[in-house]
């Protein structure tokens, strides 16, 4: 919490602030949420991909407005339905010297289906839609999916390139049933988090870690792309927005991620600091459980979140432009269905979510719940923007219908690992597409689970509907994008009847910064310092 005046601490950094000389070539940035790890196969969640992006590289990488673009693969082509073939970028190094090349990926997508500390299939899930990663010619790859799949290249922007010196020593071949050869001497979380295996070919390396406090980055003079202004980076882990912003203020950073919203029109009026801001595909939602039994429903029997009606009645509920203006302070744009509009498979023109509570309260009652029923949400306080606010507003909102409602929030670190073991009724979730399309979104939290086939990894709610996993059985192999799209459009007519997830808004990404610097905000939501530049 600061201790004075926001005007007063702004005076003061316009004096900091000058005294900072934008030719310093150590970069300091306070993020708003914590890896999870180092090891860039553990969890999939925005601040690991950030981590990801800046030291480790991956075949193919995304611009600013997710789409695919070479990066250690410099060109692809597709010979059949199931069939890919890629040309590597010759020359590359890794960090510590070693030469790149087509052993190390297929060491690395071995490694992510023998990765012991992975979190709920983040990584795995990718490699086992595939039946052959191999090498070709001198220096290709030839990959063949289990099954046609139009969304291939997005995959691959998700899998770590690590140096196959890292592995066991026998041959690999890579082989998803066996787990490519069940070896032993497969790199652990606690290697990378020594930093003994963090090894990439990233325009930065790790050079110091503390947990919950920094990381600290060298500039990889060995990078194969433009090298980055800055000889070190140091990412501060301060997850409270208050410190966040007094640290930029204060001269203590240079640049910050995730403000806090209403400090944004102060900010923005200040000559010394910058804003940049952009509409991301974060989905930000609301997960409701679908067991016959759920742990935080309480007073009936069994679990009204199962009916459509009631699901119906808690969307009906919201006021999600209300909850942009007076929560998010108008950073955020409210959903209407479950991908950005005008992404393929989402429906053209799609009205806003009406908000009517009397309707609402008549649907509670026709689905035999006139005197409601009562649950609680969980959520974390320092993931998404807002987000303990965020709930906190969205239970009064159910409590106005009849609901009794109770919110429990707490730091992702808790929240992930109980919400992918089922523990909660109604789970905050946020999740962001690496492509602008809405088969992901449906694939990883909407289809019935099936960990073999990678479907529904993350629906923790367990809705199961067969329909609807026909229609995303299908879309998921047609490779025509046209009938895809109408494929995907009956999906999400579907899903937005049906309801199992509420989405309410997708988030805006917002970086504040010193004036003598430049960054545009991606629609990733990354944090990537080789972007960051001294202001032209």
């Amino acid at each position: 919490m600061l201790r004075f005046p926001l005007a007063r601490v702004l005076g003061i950094a316009t004096v900091l602030a000058l005294m900072l000389p934008a030719s310093a070539q150590n970069l300091r940035i306070g993020l708003a949420a914590e890896p999870s790890a180092i090891d860039p196969h553990h969890y999939a969640v925005t601040p690991n991909s950030s981590l990801r992006s800046t030291v480790y590289g991956t075949l193919i990488a995304t611009d600013a407005q997710l789409n695919p673009v070479p990066s250690l693969a410099v060109s692809w082509r597709r010979s059949d339905d199931v069939t890919w073939h890629f040309q590597l970028r010759e020359g590359v190094r890794f960090s510590n010297g070693d030469a790149f090349g087509p052993e190390d990926v297929i060491f690395s997508f071995c490694r992510t289906l023998n990765n012991q500390d992975e979190l709920v299939s983040s990584f795995s899930n990718y490699v086992r839609r595939l039946t052959v990663v191999e090498k070709e010619g001198e220096n290709g790859i030839r990959i063949v999916t289990r099954e046609p799949d139009p969304l291939l290249l997005s995959t691959l922007t998700n899998l770590a390139i690590i140096p196959r010196r890292l592995g066991p020593q026998q041959a690999i071949t890579f082989d998803v049933d066996s787990q490519c050869g069940n070896l032993s001497g497969w790199p652990t979380l606690a290697q990378f988090n020594d930093m003994s295996a963090a090894i990439g070919t990233g325009p930065y390396r790790i050079t110091a870690y503390e947990r919950g406090s920094h990381i600290t980055l060298q500039r990889n003079e060995t990078y194969w792309g433009e090298k980055p202004h800055w000889e070190t980076v140091q990412l501060r882990m301060i997850t409270s927005a208050g410190p966040r912003l007094a640290g930029l203020l204060a001269g203590d950073v240079d640049m910050i991620e995730a403000p806090a919203t209403g400090d944004l029109p102060r900010l923005r009026e200040h000559p010394e600091f910058r804003l940049s801001m952009k509409e991301t595909t974060r989905l930000v939602f609301l997960q409701l459980d679908q067991r016959e039994q759920s742990p935080f429903i309480t007073g009936v029997r069994g679990n009204p979140l199962r009916d459509a009606r009631v699901r119906q009645a808690l969307s009906l509920s919201v006021d999600r432009q209300a909850l942009n203006e007076r929560v998010m302070d108008g950073v955020a744009t409210p959903a209407r269905q479950f991908m950005t509009e005008g992404a393929r498979g989402t429906l053209r023109d799609q009205p806003a979510f009406p908000y009517d509570p009397a309707r609402a309260r008549a649907l509670l009652a026709e689905a035999g719940y006139p005197n409601g029923f009562g649950m609680t949400i969980h959520a974390t306080n320092n993931q998404y923007i807002n987000d303990a606010r965020l709930v906190q507003s969205v239970a009064q909102y159910f409590q106005r219908i009849g609901i009794q409602t109770r919110v429990e929030t707490m730091p992702a670190a808790a929240y992930f690992p109980r919400r992918g073991k089922r523990e909660f009724s109604v789970a905050l979730g946020g999740w962001a597409a690496e492509t602008t399309e809405v088969i992901p979104f449906f694939r990883f939290w909407m289809m019935t689970t099936d960990m073999a086939r990678s479907y529904g990894t993350s629906n923790y709610g367990g809705w199961s509907n067969a329909a609807f996993d026909e229609l995303m059985l299908r879309a998921l192999v047609t490779m025509d994008d046209e009938a895809r799209d109408a494929v995907e459009q009956d999906a999400s007519r579907m899903a937005l009847q049906e309801l199992p997830i509420l989405p309410l808004h997708f988030e805006n990404s917002i970086s504040a910064f010193r004036k003598e610097l430049s960054y545009q905000a991606r629609m990733d939501q990354a944090i990537l310092p080789a972007l960051v530049r001294v202001a032209q």
